[in-house]
Parts: structure tokens; C-alpha cells; sequence
């Protein structure tokens, strides 16, 4: 018989460490075999909403990791195969205050809600309402990545969001193509980032969300607020993948893009920089993080530098010192000498 664990009662629980000050960790293992059920019903409902909870067996392995990146609230789960319900009687209690937007990282979940039912697979992303039932059946092991988002931020009414449950959002193309790659990257990388960081951070994921969502109620994602920032993400990413590509030209993204190249221009003196700086600095970085990796001696400064999209040694050298101070080869000497024998290049 499965064993379901329902009506919440106020228990103790404590939080495993955690490398960051915002983030915590829970975990089915920090407690008794026999208590890992009602410590993971707690444990969900005190950081995402209440839920009954369902399995085969009367133990249950299970993780969560929840973060902030300012108004968003990230958590990780990673499970044993289940079933959830968000019943009436929990949304009675007044917690469904955001919307989940949830990626399948790993695993299957089979989700029902608002009469729809739709299977999601790795890499596909589902919007949950919390404000009306769902039932969602995880077959086997999974980690699912959910950020909560304040319902007002997404700027969409009842009726909109109504239609966007229980659906699957394949990253085959477009931007849930963009979308995808950016949640996993966030969520598993959210300590690394300060507040304003995070602030900015969480503003354009919550644009692209609610870009992505206008897309699929068949809306122009252009026409919303926020829609510079959601085409500023677009570009940056498209940058990313094609930076060693040493024809990456403003006319070449403002086409892929289908923008003028003066509009192009126009969204990077908002971030109070130039493209051109920007692709420049990025493509340093880059040069700097490999030659730091590779042993003393090994690493071909012109193989490095167009590798990373430069045309020339002597125009990378200039960037390079122009930004850093020094010439390539003086700092790649400063800094072999201020490692230790033995010391792992990072």
C-alpha cells in the first residue's frame, strides 16, 4: 500500500549546513529512516507549499536546496519516485502566493491541472498555478528545478495563466530554447552572486519568463514591458556561443536578431558600455581563465588568443594590457610566480 503523508502537524526539523548565507539545504537523510516521510511533508510544505505526498514505501530519500536571487525563490529537489497533490485544503491555508515555474532537469513528471494533463521530460519547463489543485506523479528518481515567482511580477491575469498550466515547454527552439539553459545555470549557481547582482539577475529571468509566456498565449513578447531587457539576454547569449568566431560583427548580431544595427547599439549604452567593449572583455576573460588553467610553459599565447575569436597577437596583447596592465607574457610570469610548488592552477 502507498503511503501518504497528509495533514501537517508543527514538528522539529533542522537545516543541513550551507555554503551560502541565503541558501539552505534539507536533506531525508539528516534524520531517522522512519521519519524521512513526515520530514519531507514538512520540509515542502515550510518552503514551498503544502502538499500531500504519496510512495510505495514507508521511507524516502530526498534533498532540497532553496535559494533567493532577489524576488525569486529557487529550489532544487532532487527524490525518489512519488506523488503530489496540491489539494483544496492546503490552498485554503493561504500559501499560494507565487507561481511555479519549474524545470525537469532529470527524470519524467506526469502533471495535471486545470482539466489538461501533459508529461514533462528532461529539459522541458511547466508553469504550476498555486492558487488551484494539481496532481503531478514523478515515475522515477528525479531532480526538478522550481522557481517561485510573485504572481504580479509575470504581469498575466487569471485567465492567461489558466491557459498555461499543464503544458510542456519543449526547448527545441525559441525562447524556451534560452530559457532553459538559464534557469539550470542560476539555480545551480546562485550563491556565486551578490545582491545587485542578484537583483539584476532575477529581473531578466522573470522578463524571459513572462516573455515566454506571452509567446505561448500567442502574444508578440516584444510588445511587453521589460521586452529591451529579454532581447538584451537574447543577444548576450548569442554572443556567448559564437565568441570565438572572429567574424562576430554588430551587423552579424543585429541580423540574427532582426534588428538595426543603430537599435543594437542603442541597448548596450543602457548597461553603460558598448558592444564592442563588451564582446572585448568577455573574449579576455576567457583568454585569461584558459592560459591560468594550463601548466607554465605550455600555453600558445596566439593558439589562445584565436581560439577566443582575436584576429591577431599583437591586437590581443594590446587589448590584454590595456585592461589588465600588463602584456600576456608579463602577467602569465607574475602569476606562475605567485603560485607555490604543487599549487592547483584554477
Amino acid at each position: 500500500m502507498p503511503t501518504v503523508i497528509g495533514s501537517f502537524e508543527e514538528r522539529s526539523w533542522c537545516p543541513t549546513a550551507s555554503t551560502s548565507p541565503r541558501a539552505k539545504v534539507l536533506t531525508t537523510r539528516s534524520v531517522p529512516l522512519r521519519e524521512s516521510l513526515d520530514f519531507w511533508h514538512d520540509a515542502v510544505l515550510a518552503t514551498l507549499v503544502g502538499m500531500d505526498i504519496a510512495t510505495e514505501g514507508r521511507t524516502y530519500d530526498a534533498a532540497l536546496r532553496t535559494d533567493h536571487l532577489g524576488d525569486l525563490q529557487i529550489t532544487t529537489v532532487d527524490c525518489d519516485p512519488g506523488r503530489v497533490h496540491r489539494a483544496p485544503r492546503f490552498i485554503a491555508r493561504g500559501d499560494g502566493r507565487h507561481v511555479f515555474v519549474a524545470l525537469q532537469s532529470t527524470g519524467r513528471a506526469q502533471v495535471e491541472q486545470d482539466g489538461r494533463t501533459t508529461e514533462l521530460r528532461a529539459g522541458d519547463i511547466g508553469f504550476f498555478e498555486t492558487v488551484r489543485p494539481f496532481r503531478t506523479t514523478f515515475p522515477e528518481r528525479f531532480q526538478l528545478k522550481i522557481f517561485a515567482v510573485p504572481r504580479d511580477l509575470l504581469e498575466r491575469p487569471e485567465a492567461d495563466l489558466r491557459q498555461l498550466t499543464a503544458r510542456a515547454l519543449r526547448p527545441s527552439g525559441g525562447l524556451t530554447a534560452l530559457l532553459t539553459p538559464l534557469m539550470s545555470r542560476l539555480a545551480d549557481t546562485s550563491e556565486a552572486y551578490g545582491t545587485p547582482m542578484a537583483e539584476r539577475l532575477a529581473q531578466g529571468v522573470i522578463d524571459l519568463m513572462a516573455a515566454t509566456a506571452a509567446h505561448q498565449l500567442g502574444e508578440d513578447p516584444t510588445e511587453l514591458p521589460g521586452a529591451d531587457r529579454v532581447l538584451l539576454l537574447r543577444i548576450k547569449t548569442f554572443v556567448r556561443w559564437h565568441l570565438s568566431d572572429p567574424g562576430l560583427t554588430p551587423q552579424v548580431i543585429a541580423g540574427a536578431h532582426d534588428i538595426s544595427v543603430r537599435s543594437l547599439h542603442r541597448l548596450f549604452e543602457a548597461e553603460n558600455t558598448t558592444l564592442c567593449q563588451w564582446i572585448r572583455e568577455l573574449r579576455l576573460h576567457e583568454c585569461r581563465r584558459e592560459l591560468a588553467a594550463r601548466a607554465p610553459g605550455s600555453a600558445s599565447l596566439g593558439q589562445v588568443a584565436r581560439r577566443w575569436g582575436f584576429t591577431s597577437l599583437a591586437g590581443f596583447s594590446r587589448a590584454f594590457r590595456s585592461s589588465f596592465g600588463l602584456s600576456p607574457t608579463d602577467w602569465l610570469d607574475r602569476d606562475g610566480a605567485s603560485r607555490a610548488p604543487g599549487d592547483a592552477l584554477c
